[in-house]
């Protein structure tokens, strides 16, 4: 044989042997997904009643003591090495599996909303809390209970697989995805701090949330961005007093904060890249003035920015200040603005991952997989995913998506089949990635 043609038959042996890799992979991993369907059907009946227990008994960002207790116990009779107290209520918890192989982190969020239930069910919450100075009412109106009963289910499922497992896993149970009282620090960002990445480091993370616009059996994904980020910003136009009479006795803050709002809308309209990526900038709030025929000496607005490029994110805070500074200059006024930065940043599902884990996905079973458009809501799953690979997928929660109330609405009403998708979701993914790096 000829040094090219033993060359060629060497290729031709090794691309054999890669063409048959997918074959084994997709035999083992079915072998998996028939694990999936049955346990996962015989845990739901669990999480059911985990998700309801929690959804009775909510508790808001910073303060889910009883969400992480019960948490904790839980996996910690399972057999999971247990951090707590990781910002302030979070719970780490890790599985060593019985062979070699990457480490998967799997997250949920556990903090409800100071928003009052109105929904008639017979474990609806009657909590109420302080939050921020006031006693509001205390709902899971976002399915955050849901999402850490979801976990739990598959924490369970897991920890019965241990020795089978071609990896490690690390759960994350999160507090204050909707963020903490105001003075406090929370969320993925505080996690990060605290380590919760640390001992082992993943090497994915896989996140899901329930949606009520969708419908149940419809998991949504998106390669790239999927979330917008979240930015508010305060505005402060400083004038000069004088009376309504006579406007041109003083500089008027309301005239020129009129003239800053619609500033703002041109930098969408006409100075960034729309065609690039969308952008949504929002005046939600405008005070000035106590009396009709006073004209005050200062006026202040609140509002929202939403983007998905970050480079985009940092021009339009830019552009902002600068319109937001020369529109009160050339009226004689001043303008300061400032961007808290308890902002999330775009939430970007790794484009290699998402191709990679949707075989997985689509073997969800009573489960539909579906390309989803870009949301404007807003993530701090997006901190994990700048860190490690990360896809973050929504399940569809209603029988009837038209008229469901949205998520964040004191009429949110889950339909609890979407827990066992949910649950397979999760280990699919898990399973999937284990088999694919191993």
């Amino acid at each position: 044989m000829t040094g090219v043609g033993r060359k060629a038959s060497l290729l031709y042996t090794f691309l054999g042997v890669v063409a048959a890799i997918p074959n084994l992979t997709s035999a083992a991993l079915a072998q998996d997904m028939a694990r999936i369907d049955a346990d996962s059907a015989a845990i739901e009946a669990k999480v059911i009643d985990w998700r309801r227990d929690i959804h009775e008994n909510p508790e808001l960002g910073n303060r889910e003591t009883r969400t992480a207790g019960l948490v904790a116990e839980h996996l910690r009779t399972l057999g999971y090495r247990v951090t707590e107290n990781v910002a302030v209520t979070g719970v780490v918890e890790v599985l060593e599996g019985g062979k070699p192989g990457p480490v998967v982190a799997l997250r949920a969020d556990m903090d409800a909303l100071p928003v009052e239930e109105e929904v008639d069910l017979p474990f609806a919450s009657n909590v109420r809390a302080e939050w921020n100075g006031e006693q509001v009412g205390v709902m899971h109106a976002c399915g955050h209970d849901a999402h850490t009963a979801i976990l739990m289910g598959v924490a369970e499922i897991l920890a019965g697989m241990k020795e089978d497992l071609k990896g490690s896993v690390k759960l994350i149970f999160q507090p204050a995805e909707e963020g903490a009282p105001k003075g406090e620090t929370a969320g993925a960002r505080r996690m990060l701090k605290e380590g919760a990445f640390d001992d082992p480091r993943p090497d994915a993370i896989f996140g899901l949330h329930v949606i009520t616009k969708m419908p149940t059996g419809m998991i949504g994904y998106r390669a790239g961005p999927i979330l917008a980020s979240s930015d508010t910003f305060d505005l402060t136009l400083t004038g000069s007093q004088t009376h309504g009479a006579i406007p041109w006795g003083g500089v008027d803050p309301i005239v020129l904060g009129s003239q800053v709002v619609l500033g703002f809308q041109t930098i969408v309209s006409r100075q960034i890249d729309l065609t690039n990526q969308p952008a949504v900038v929002t005046v939600g709030t405008f005070d000035a003035g106590t009396r009709h025929n006073i004209i005050p000496g200062e006026a202040t607005m609140s509002g929202t920015v939403r983007t998905y490029d970050e480079e985009m994110r940092g021009s339009i805070k830019e552009r902002m200040d600068l319109t937001a500074r020369r529109i009160a200059e050339s009226g004689g006024g001043s303008a300061e603005i400032t961007f808290r930065d308890d902002g999330y940043a775009v939430t970007v599902n790794d484009p290699d991952l998402t191709e990679a884990m949707l075989p997985a996905l689509r073997k969800v079973s009573s489960a539909s997989v579906e390309v989803v458009p870009k949301a404007t809501p807003s993530e701090d799953f997006s901190f994990f995913a700048q860190e490690v690979p990360g896809l973050y997928v929504l399940i569809g929660a209603s029988e009837d998506p038209a008229a469901a109330a949205p998520n964040h609405s004191p009429e949110f009403l889950l339909d609890e089949d979407s827990l066992l998708i949910g649950v397979r979701t999760l280990l699919n993914l898990t399973l999937g990635y284990m088999e694919q790096e191993s």
